[in-house]
């Protein structure tokens, strides 16, 4: 049974969201180039300034979009797996009805505008003087282009790729508003949420491998430029939370030094 869509899903107009992506999603290079010059000028500019509070703020932020993420993973979760019990686990992977379907259409489009005002997590991080790892601007920033750039080809495995994302956020996001909120949050729920986004990286290289595969027999379209961008943004992102992983949780008890 296909799920209903909501109002205001069903008014997207998916193929003028596609068209406009295919004339313009170069603009998210722009967009880059803005948000590092904004961050590492914004890091210059707060060097001799003293560290902003923000608490109040970074919950509302982190809650805004940690609900939305909830949101997104429900409804794309609930269109993936009607996919997988009408038409299996191929389907799933290779149909490119997530792009134009049904409820799924929007929440794709959804996600991939998401990732600009995602960027502004950095902007907390820089007001408030905490460490900027390179993991953390180089993924904001590889994200973006990458899901510009696939959503306008609607390549194959989008449907994984944002279903996954989509619900990590929701646990992430739902961690940060937590934090910010003043509230005491065991220890092993940021070991959780780091794991889920291990596991994230190894199933976006097990299904990125699965197109590519698939894709020579023609029913699975993608291409190899976006086979291989993919491949090493998935592949660096696990090698870098792994390292992350190895710093937060292991290193430290090993060394006897307090978290």
């Amino acid at each position: 049974m296909m799920l209903t869509e909501l109002d205001f899903e069903r008014h997207l107009d998916q193929r003028g969201a596609v068209s406009w992506m295919k004339n313009n999603w170069g603009a998210a290079f722009i967009l880059s180039a803005v948000y590092a010059a904004l961050v590492f000028g914004g890091q210059h500019y707060m060097r001799f300034r003293p560290k902003m509070n923000l608490r109040g703020p970074l919950a509302v932020w982190s809650l805004a979009l940690a609900l939305f993420s909830i949101m997104g993973a429900v409804r794309t979760g609930s269109v993936m797996l009607h996919i997988l019990s009408s038409g299996g686990f191929r389907r799933s992977v290779c149909d490119q009805i997530f792009y134009n379907g049904p409820v799924a259409k929007f929440w794709a489009y959804a996600f991939m505008l998401s990732k600009v005002p995602e960027l502004g997590d950095t902007f907390f991080i820089v007001l408030r003087k905490q460490r900027l790892l390179f993991l953390h601007w180089y993924h904001h920033i590889t994200v973006l282009l990458y899901s510009w750039y696939s959503y306008k080809d609607m390549v194959a495995g989008g449907g994984w790729f944002m279903t996954i994302n989509y619900t990590v956020h929701a646990l992430m996001y739902s961690y940060y508003a937590a934090r910010a909120a003043g509230l005491r949050v065991p220890r092993v729920v940021a070991v959780v949420v780091t794991c889920a986004q291990l596991a994230q990286m190894v199933a976006g290289l097990t299904v990125i491998g699965l197109v590519y595969r698939w894709m020579q027999n023609g029913d699975c379209p993608s291409h190899l430029v976006n086979i291989a961008c993919g491949a090493l943004m998935y592949l660096s992102y696990l090698l870098l939370f792994s390292h992350f992983f190895y710093r937060s949780y292991i290193q430290p008890r090993r060394c006897g030094k307090a978290e």
